[in-house]
């Protein structure tokens, strides 16, 4: 295919500027997302066992509710139902509560003895895997615009910039997409190894991005597209309302358990009811949440669909799934959240969105690197702007990775320790991460890179080392290891720390033996004055 090169050159320098200006916060949103695909299993993990109760059979379930609502005045008004066995059959929240993030939150569990009798305690929720799916939202970018985290916006400002790297990337690459698709020069160069594997990951995996920066832009924006369709819609309403009801119940009104569970059965076919969430018992506006799952359809979100009723009158107000033949809008919308959040296909999706994701990361720390490259001088000393965007790129990719690690790795010793989680888990990260960012300024690009990576090795491998140690010295046995989420997850994270052992090694021998003028160069020294004469000049 033959393209004028003026064009080509246009679409490359759209492609690599579009590209730098967005890649360091997607690569958090990226990274941080990959994670989330597991994040109700990670604070799961995270949780000492002791802090549920054990599952009742789903006909105690309505003595039980009785039991709890008429001891506790703000069970009367809520409460969720699981009927997951590793979580207490009832919880409901004591403080804090609603979305989003909930350092604060904590939650009253329930449950029956063998004699029938209501056992309750109270705990502070986890919300490991909640911080780590405001990451991949926000990339961390604290403070709001109204009601919209002023990081969702960013990235949705991103994600725009990110398609148009996407099309211009593929533009430019036509004309030599055929011949070098699958080509891995190893033979031609570090250079040339890094720019092949960023084209060849970036177009096998060109449609999922294209589904994560569309997608990204509609969540980050949806409030505007909205009000853009009150130009053909005028003053009526984009949605119908029902009429508020007047009529108040009480939690003593609330039907069987198995009553649900039947209605869903009625509703849907192949379906599994996850939990109820109830709220409002005792208002004019009571509502049942219902969370349902079915791995062989595509889901709204990998942790399921919902159905949103009245718990009164099983009169439905929202649904994710169709529940009448003539809905079509309601699979439309729910494939577009399946296709960012990966509810399809079950954990085999959920596996694959997390190695997606994580590639995506490898195509923005990549596609910095190239760029350094090419514009490095050929003498030992580089231009500044190389060098700040070197150390933002090792500080920013590499230090959001150890930020997560860390808060990982301390989880389990905040509660040994009786600190406070949830806020401890915010501290730690945000001290890891700019303490990254400061070092990579303050010793350069080269030096941080494999010091980063060292650390990274060091404390992935004491994630698993911690879980030993908790199941094999008895007094610090509080988390089991005979579900999956356990065993997946220390395997993961010594996967991580021998790529991230190797990439120190690799990086290190770059630095030594690689080529000179390099950015990431740190040429054999023989005295100590040399060393600090070569650091000198790295951070002038």
């Amino acid at each position: 295919m033959k393209i004028s090169g003026d064009i080509l050159r246009t679409y490359q320098s759209i492609h690599t500027w579009t590209g730098i200006v967005a890649g360091l916060v997607l690569f958090i949103g990226f990274y941080a997302g990959s994670l989330s695909m597991f994040e109700d299993e990670i604070s799961h993990w995270a949780t000492p066992s002791n802090h549920h109760l054990p599952q009742v059979s789903t006909e105690k379930f309505d003595s039980l509710i009785v039991k709890a609502s008429s001891t506790f005045d703000k069970a009367q008004q809520g409460f969720t139902v699981n009927f997951n066995e590793k979580l207490s059959p009832l919880i409901w929240s004591e403080e804090g509560g609603g979305r989003g993030l909930q350092i604060n939150n904590v939650v009253i569990h329930a449950t029956l003895s063998e004699q029938g009798e209501l056992i309750t305690q109270i705990n502070n929720t986890n919300e490991l895997g909640d911080l780590i799916d405001t990451l991949h939202r926000t990339a961390g970018i604290v403070g709001k615009v109204g009601h919209e985290d002023i990081g969702v916006l960013i990235l949705g400002i991103a994600a725009i910039l990110y398609f148009l790297a996407l099309v211009s990337g593929v533009i430019f690459l036509l004309p030599t997409l055929l011949k070098s698709f699958f080509a891995l020069r190893t033979n031609k160069g570090v250079n040339r190894f890094w720019l092949d594997s960023h084209n060849l990951i970036g177009i096998i995996s060109l449609p999922f991005h294209l589904i994560i920066a569309l997608t990204v832009i509609v969540f980050a924006f949806h409030d505007a597209f909205y009000g853009g369709l009150s130009v053909a819609y005028g003053d009526k309403p984009l949605f119908e309302r029902g009429e508020k009801s007047k009529i108040e119940y009480t939690v003593k009104q609330l039907p069987p358990i198995a009553s649900y569970l039947e209605k869903v059965d009625e509703l849907t076919d192949g379906y599994q009811v996850k939990s109820l969430e109830f709220t409002g018992l005792s208002s004019p506006h009571p509502s049942v949440g219902i969370t349902i799952v079915n791995s062989e359809e595509m889901m709204r979100h990998n942790t399921g669909d919902f159905i949103y009723m009245n718990p009164y009158t099983y009169e439905i107000s929202f649904s994710s799934i169709p529940v009448t033949d003539k809905d079509v809008y309601t699979p439309l919308v729910a494939s577009f959240f399946s296709l960012h959040f990966g509810g399809f296909a079950g954990d085999f999706g959920r596996w694959i969105y997390f190695i997606m994701g994580l590639l995506g990361a490898f195509l923005f720390y990549s596609g910095n690197l190239i760029w350094l490259e090419k514009r490095r001088q050929k003498q030992p000393i580089q231009a500044k702007s190389n060098r700040v965007m070197a150390s933002l790129t090792i500080g920013i990719c590499l230090g959001s990775i150890l930020a997560v690690v860390c808060t990982v790795l301390i989880s389990k010793w905040l509660y040994i320790l009786g600190a406070q989680i949830n806020q401890s888990y915010l501290t730690c990260y945000y001290i890891v991460f700019f303490t990254a960012v400061f070092y990579s300024f303050v010793r350069g690009a080269a030096i941080s890179a494999i010091n980063l990576q060292q650390t990274l090795f060091i404390v992935c491998l004491f994630i698993p080392l911690t879980t030993l140690l908790t199941n094999v010295v008895p007094s610090l046995s509080l988390w089991p290891v005979n579900y999956y989420s356990s065993y997946i997850i220390e395997l993961v994270a010594l996967i991580f720390s021998g790529t991230f052992y190797y990439g120190s090694i690799k990086t290190k021998q770059r630095a030594f033996h690689g080529e000179s003028n390099s950015i990431w160069s740190l040429p054999t020294v023989s005295t100590g004055s040399e060393v600090i004469k070569k650091l000198t000049m790295e951070q002038s």
